[in-house]
């Protein structure tokens, strides 16, 4: 069997096709032309939907107007059906006792004028007949004339043959019989005696306009006694006007009612939604910094108690914000200051222990040991100091960007560079990918480099000897660098507390790199200062992957990375491609940033400054740092961190920093220790004498004799551990 052929179609029908505004088979899919018509229909819709999502008084009001609408109309209802109902009842109770006189009156004269026929004449073509005729006229006549045009008559014989007769219908008023009465009435009338009635239409012969009516009609007999049909015909004209002075009265005080009613409701819900507006607005310049803004309360009521209770909230929040406002300032103070300030000494113990450190080939072993340690924690303090005085800059605000049209691939050349003599040791190759094409980008080379040296390094000191991928690309107006590890990874909710300062996942974990536990907060600074991100994605074992992304353009708002978040490769991924479905990261570009913003990050406030807690405890030691503001740091009471050091047995010496965690820097960083320092070198400079350096040689040998202190040296992590130990060597030296 043949297929049938496809239907035949004009030039423009197949245009269209063709093109694919419509579809071929039917409206089985949404066509571009059936999109293109939502849309359009769509669009002078959205400014009103918006309209009335945001704009409650909109809401009450178009609410109120339609339930009130609703009830008018119910009303409405109500009220012209109970007047229709009157005025027809009564116009039927009329129109019938008007009806059965006439039916009465009819049948009288019919009685009275009878005149028996002759036997063999014909009733229906002799005089009598003929008398028939005009006296159905003349009766006709009559019974109208007594109602003043306001009912009609109309006779009808009652056999369909007599309609073209002498006896054919009669009518007053020059109505139609035949139009006006309703073809169901007369057949009712014409199979019983008694009278019926039915709604019409009553029609004139004249043309004129047609009226509402009600007629009434009764089989009766005539003078010759034969049945005929008589029919009362009630214009309803005057019921009609009624009911259209009682529908206009309705609709126009429903109408009237409804705008009231509207107007009513905007004036209530004016009263309760502009206190609300206000707290509102002033909430919102609250959280822009305006704190001095306040209600304006009027009156006792609801309202007013909300504006005081708003208004005494303002001025606590105010107060409080203050307070911390002083307090950061404070600690952001103390942190520069003492930051500067020990430049100047440490400048000097710098020197001192150059000098020592040259010199240590004529030292015995023990000593040249010590004068070694000394360099090593030398070079950990300073990169501490340093760290410190750039997250000062940051909170202070002073740090500026020094924006320049830079290939990231340079950049990324050079971290990898830097990194690889750390890689080769810990047995890591380093990958970059995506460095066939240019990622060109406004932003500030050294900074970045910063940042990329950070991960990096990271990557290769978590990645246990795994391969670490440096990915780049470049996509709308964002590029974006990527560093993937196979190593530890990183546990839920560590991606985001792995920026904060001093933070570590594993306190004990020693690493072989000098770290401050700084570097990714600084790291972090320095993508906001660009208006970029930096995120970080990690699962236990896993590795984990960090995504630095800027804009192309400074001052260019981000909508999104040309680099997914979480990898192609992560547990996740390959459990969706094991199953066949698609990779969430491949098919869409992140466009929800993991953290705020660098126009909404709100000002600086003791949180954003955690170091001058931990420095302030420094200065005094009778402080417990977890009970200062902004401090995270869990530490070790100073008795139990004793009774450590004095039950630590040898080969443990390298452990000392996981007793002390992130924000106890030990009594190293005390001005005490550092003034023992001071006078120590001071004295060595003074005397040249050897014998002054022995009881530091003394007890730095006691520390080196353990079989980690190399180890110890090296933790980059457990940097205050190992300044704790350089201060009681000091503190040791001193007393005796």
């Amino acid at each position: 069997m043949r297929p049938p052929s496809p239907p035949r179609r004009g030039p423009r029908f197949g245009a269209l096709v063709d093109s694919g505004l419509m579809l071929q088979g039917g409206v089985q899919g949404s066509s571009p032309l059936l999109r293109l018509f939502t849309r359009w229909v769509r669009r002078p819709l959205l400014p009103m939907m918006r309209l009335w999502r945001r704009n409650i008084q909109l809401k009450v009001v178009v609410t109120t107007l339609l339930m009130s609408l609703g009830v008018v109309l119910l009303l409405g209802f109500v009220v012209m059906s109970s007047v229709s109902n009157g005025l027809l009842k009564a116009k039927v109770n009329a129109a019938q006792s008007q009806a059965d006189g006439g039916f009465r009156a009819a049948q009288e004269q019919a009685n009275t004028a009878h005149q028996p026929t002759g036997q063999g004449g014909d009733a229906a073509d002799g005089p009598t007949a003929q008398n028939a005729a005009v006296w159905l006229s003349e009766l006709a006549e009559q019974l109208a004339s007594g109602g003043q045009n306001a009912f009609y008559v109309v006779t009808l014989s009652s056999s369909a043959s007599d309609s073209g007769s002498v006896r054919g219908p009669r009518a007053s008023g020059g109505v139609d019989p035949i139009q006006s009465v309703p073809v169901d009435l007369r057949d009712r009338v014409d199979g019983g005696s008694l009278a019926y009635q039915s709604n019409t239409r009553i029609d004139f012969i004249d043309h004129r306009e047609s009226q509402p009516g009600l007629v009434i009609g009764k089989q009766l007999s005539d003078l010759n006694g034969d049945s005929y049909q008589l029919y009362y015909l009630f214009p309803l004209t005057q019921e009609e006007e009624s009911m259209n002075l009682v529908r206009g009265t309705l609709a126009t005080a429903g109408l009237f009612v409804v705008v009231l009613l509207g107007a009513i409701a905007w004036l209530v819900v004016r009263q309760v939604v502009t206190p609300v507006r206000m707290a509102a607005g002033i909430a919102e310049r609250l959280s822009a910094g305006r704190l001095q803004e306040r209600m304006k309360v009027t009156g006792e009521d609801d309202i007013a108690r909300l504006g005081e209770a708003f208004n005494k909230m303002a001025s606590n929040l105010q107060l409080k914000i203050q307070q911390l406002e002083e307090l950061s300032r404070m600690q952001r103070r103390f942190v520069s200051d003492v930051s500067h300030e020990l430049r100047t000494p440490l400048t000097t113990v710098r020197m001192a222990a150059d000098v020592i450190h040259e010199a240590r080939v004529d030292f015995d072993p023990v000593t040249a040991r010590s004068a070694e340690l000394l360099a090593d924690q030398l070079d950990r303090f300073e990169s501490l100091l340093a760290d410190l005085l750039e997250i000062s800059r940051f909170d202070a605000g002073a740090a500026a960007l020094e924006a320049e049209p830079i290939d990231l691939r340079e950049v990324v050349r050079r971290v990898v560079g830097g990194a690889e003599p750390l890689a080769e040791r810990k047995g890591t190759h380093i990958r970059v990918v995506g460095d066939q094409q240019p990622v060109v980008a406004e932003a500030d080379a050294r900074r970045v480099e910063r940042v990329l040296r950070n991960l990096v390094v990271n990557a290769v000191e978590h990645g246990d000897g795994k391969d670490v991928v440096v990915r780049l690309a470049a996509a709308g107006g964002a590029v974006a660098v990527a560093v993937r590890d196979y190593g530890v990874g990183l546990k839920p909710g560590e991606a985001t507390r792995v920026f904060s300062r001093f933070w570590r996942a594993d306190p004990a974990r020693a690493r072989t790199t000098g770290g401050t536990g700084l570097g990714l907060s600084i790291a972090l600074e320095d993508a906001r200062l660009h208006g970029g991100w930096l995120q970080a994605w990690g699962e236990p074992g896993g590795g984990s992957q960090f995504r630095l992304t800027l804009p192309r353009t400074a001052d260019e708002p981000l909508r999104g990375s040309p680099i997914p978040l979480e990898p192609d490769d992560s547990r996740r991924h390959r459990g969706l491609g094991g199953a066949g479905l698609p990779l969430a990261g491949g098919t869409k570009r992140a466009t929800v940033p993991h953290q705020a913003p660098p126009d909404r990050v709100p000002p600086p406030v003791p949180a954003k400054a955690p170091i001058a807690p931990r420095l302030a405890r420094a200065a005094a030691l009778d402080v417990d740092p977890t009970a200062l503001p902004g401090s995270g740091a869990r530490v070790v009471p100073r008795q139990a961190w004793e009774e450590s050091g004095a039950e630590r047995a040898p080969g443990e010496g390298s452990e000392s920093g996981a007793d002390v965690e992130n924000g106890s820097y030990g009594e190293a960083a005390s001005p005490t220790g550092a003034a023992a320092a001071a006078e120590a070198v001071e004295s060595m400079r003074a005397d040249a004498d050897a014998d002054s350096a022995a009881p530091l040689s003394t007890d730095a040998a006691a520390d080196s004799d353990t079989p980690n202190s190399t180890d110890a040296s090296a933790d980059s992590d457990v940097r205050t551990g190992a300044d704790a130990g350089a201060g009681r060597e000091e503190e040791a030296s001193r007393g005796r």
